[in-house]
């Protein structure tokens, strides 16, 4: 396994190269082929702020697992949808979502999953109807775990389970956390987003405490970076400082790209596949892997 590990890039003088988390660089391997599939590892898409790339960062570091061969299922679990047609689904022609698999005992998970145009991306679409479910759910036995037992019946169809979770810590987020292996943290490059983070995180450490003993967090993935300002560097420097090896040394920059790719309905890895945004997706992976993130 030690052809797996990260190796320290240096410069010509012997320096090491500092990445853009002002920590240094490493070049992260390709992952290995897999001999087969499944049982998939869960990871949860988490942050309760919106705008700070949650979907665009699903969406990509979907399609870059596929790219390397591993089977993935997109969860849309935000009534807003923004997945769903992300991945070219209309959300108000859906006849069955998410919702119908949680609520409605006698409707499978596997009838609501969904093919897309991603090779090797499946989808368990979701719509407005999912607002409800929040509601529902309260009188529920077992209400955290309810994603967990809709997902358990196809984890081993796939390599990676990715949930897209809505902006806010209610009881989706909390069966998101409950069903998953993992939790990856979008964080914009700004200061209002790290006010909220305290607030994730001590969610994250009641689920662990009460629900799911398993969970942890794979990473900090800093998002819209700007290079070029100060802010972003400070930012980034603050975020560091917080989490410190749990942030990705791998960050994604601002561009425009990536909204062009979302009107196209496409991830950024076929929309522009050697612009520097698929890139990162495909950095993303090679150390999300590196890390045991993804198999």
């Amino acid at each position: 396994m030690s052809n797996q590990q990260p190796t320290e890039l240096f410069t010509v003088h012997g320096e090491p190269i500092i990445g853009p988390t002002g920590r240094p660089k490493h070049e992260f391997p390709e992952p290995p082929p897999l001999e087969g599939h499944g049982p998939a590892r869960t990871i949860a898409m988490v942050n309760q702020k919106g705008g700070v790339g949650k979907t665009t960062s699903a969406i990509n570091l979907g399609a870059a697992l596929a790219e390397q061969g591993r089977r993935v299922l997109m969860v849309d679990f935000d009534p807003q949808a923004a997945l769903s047609a992300g991945l070219g689904t209309n959300p108000h022609e859906l006849e069955v979502s998410v919702y119908n698999v949680m609520m409605e005992r006698e409707v499978t998970t596997q009838e609501a999953i969904l093919s897309t145009h991603v090779e090797g991306v499946d989808l368990l679409p979701a719509n407005i109807d999912l607002s409800a479910a929040e509601v529902q759910l309260v009188n529920e036995v077992a209400r955290e775990q309810v994603l967990d037992r809709a997902l358990r019946a196809v984890r081993d169809d796939y390599d990676v389970i990715i949930i897209d979770c809505q902006p806010s810590l209610g009881l989706l987020t909390v069966n998101a956390l409950t069903a998953a292996h993992g939790v990856i943290i979008p964080l914009v490059a700004e200061f209002f987003a790290l006010r909220a983070v305290a607030l994730l995180v001590d969610t994250i450490e009641k689920v662990q405490d009460r629900l799911n003993p398993d969970l942890e967090i794979d990473g900090v993935l800093a998002t819209m970076v700007d290079p070029r300002t100060l802010h972003s560097k400070e930012v980034i420097s603050r975020i560091v400082e917080a989490f410190g090896d749990k942030v990705f040394e791998t960050v994604i920059k601002r561009t425009v790209k990536f909204p062009d790719a979302t009107v196209a309905a496409e991830p950024i890895t076929s929309y522009a596949q050697k612009h520097e945004g698929a890139k990162a997706y495909r950095t993303l992976v090679r150390e999300l892997v590196s890390r045991g993130g993804a198999p």
